[in-house]
């Protein structure tokens, strides 16, 4: 029982990290309405963005993920205002494309930059763990799960409080009612896209923590965050957050029981099942 128990923190740890990548999808789909093929992608960069400044600098990952954020964010924004607002209003297949041509080209990039081998970052606590009634707790997971939630905190702060965040609030509840009042819609959806990519960079930090980086491995988490933001209900932050834990338990679970490789098809297996009982996710609203 205590290998179990073992197994199931590690996964919700994990699954706090995944919560984090996945709420960036989330907020951009539940705000602008559009679906972001290229979140994996995005998440690499920061990765990479992480791996280099520790390379150079010996900074700590957990001291780069406001780096990362940063970064992704500017990243994010600008690609919003200068490219994927003119696509708003066009057809989902158009919009599909688009968001498919920016994560071949950011993996193509990463690939010419980096070279196709896996890297990581080596941190002197990697082999550290708490240890609480029995459990084991291991640091980087804990240290990373904190910084995920740290990270959910200050975004779901910044939408309930902080005036913008009302703002972009109001443009997702009616993009016509916010430009009948005044408000910059195409500034406010910048903003937006940037906290998403904002949100899957400080992921991104925090996962090099347990992952090795490559760039063939975006297209992995893209999915992931897909299956995640199904899971929880599509534009729902708590159900992002949610969605995340449940497969980190899946995943653990079942690379432990099982084995690593087929742990993907237990995520899509949670997935189905919570479509054939709650079609909306579990925290989503039917339209």
């Amino acid at each position: 029982m205590t290998t179990y128990l073992n197994i199931i923190i590690a996964g919700l740890l994990t699954g706090a990290v995944y919560g984090l990548m996945a709420l960036g999808l989330s907020i951009i789909f539940g705000v602008i309405r559009i679906v972001n093929f290229a979140h994996g992608e995005m998440m690499v960069l920061g990765m990479y963005a992480v791996l280099i400044l520790n390379e150079h600098f010996g900074l700590d990952p957990l001291l780069l993920v406001p780096v990362a954020a940063g970064l992704l964010f500017v990243f994010g924004y600008a690609l919003q205002r200068t490219l994927i607002n003119r696509f708003i209003s066009r057809p989902d297949h158009e919009q599909f494309v688009l968001l498919l041509a920016i994560a071949i080209l950011i993996t193509s990039s990463t690939l010419m930059a980096f070279g196709p081998d896996a890297r990581n970052v080596q941190v002197s606590y990697a082999y550290e763990s708490y240890e609480i009634a029995g459990l084991l707790f291991d640091k980087v997971r804990v240290l990373a799960a904190l910084g995920a939630v740290a990270g959910v905190v200050a975004l779901t702060a910044f939408f309930r409080f902080a005036r913008t965040g009302k703002a972009i609030r109001a443009c997702a509840d009616n993009q016509i009612g916010a430009r009948v009042v005044g408000l910059d819609v195409n500034r406010l959806y910048a903003i937006t896209f940037g906290l998403g990519a904002a949100c899957v960079g400080a992921a991104g930090a925090l996962l090099l923590l347990l992952v090795d980086v490559e760039p063939y491995i975006a297209s992995d988490y893209t999915l992931l965050a897909f299956i995640i933001v199904i899971l929880g209900g599509l534009g729902s932050m708590p159900g992002a957050l949610i969605g995340g834990l449940l497969v980190g338990v899946s995943e653990a679970l079942s690379g432990f029981l099982i084995m690593p490789s087929l742990k993907s098809m237990f995520s899509f297996g949670l997935l189905i099942l919570v479509l054939l009982m709650r079609p909306q996710g579990l925290m989503g609203r039917r339209a």
